[in-house]
């Protein structure tokens, strides 16, 4: 008498596997999905003081005293042409030179960076950075994806 051996796996033993990998990807993914934008946010922090050492050099040399917008800087080669052209790493970036020179209008900056996404699975960032000539950065919950003019908000690191 002759009998077949039945080799591999039954299909109940393949819907487990399959199960098992979907419930460690449904722990994973979020963390993931968190992981990128704190690294979105650090990137952005990081980027803001590159610009803050960028606009001092600038308006040491080049600038006579005053600062520039980003684009300006990053022609002069004191960053790098990403960030210059306003968006890196998921945020948006702007800088706002003003003043005159006077002594009842100085010359003075800002800068911002907003999340190009601050909702949703998509998210890029949850917090909005601005900083100033005095190099303090500040962070607000994000409501919009239109970086700040202004400072506003808690100095990070407090």
């Amino acid at each position: 008498m002759n009998t077949k051996r039945q080799e591999g796996f039954s299909l109940i033993e393949l819907l487990i596997v399959v199960a098992i990998i979907g419930i460690i990807a449904a722990i994973a993914i979020p963390n993931l999905l968190a992981s990128k934008r704190a690294a979105n946010e650090g990137s952005a922090i990081a980027s803001l003081r590159t610009v803050t050492g960028a606009e001092a050099t600038y308006a040491a040399t080049i600038g006579n005293g005053a600062y520039a917008a980003l684009p300006a800087i990053a022609t002069q080669g004191l960053i790098d042409s990403v960030l210059g052209n306003g968006a890196k790493s998921g945020y948006g970036f702007v800088a706002t030179p003003s003043g005159t020179g006077t002594a009842a209008d100085p010359w003075f900056y800002t800068t911002g960076a907003a999340p190009q996404a601050f909702s949703g699975v998509t998210a890029t960032g949850t917090r909005t950075f601005s900083s100033d000539a005095t190099g303090v950065i500040y962070a607000i919950t994000a409501t919009s994806a239109t970086p700040p003019t202004a400072t506003a908000g808690t100095p990070i690191g407090n």
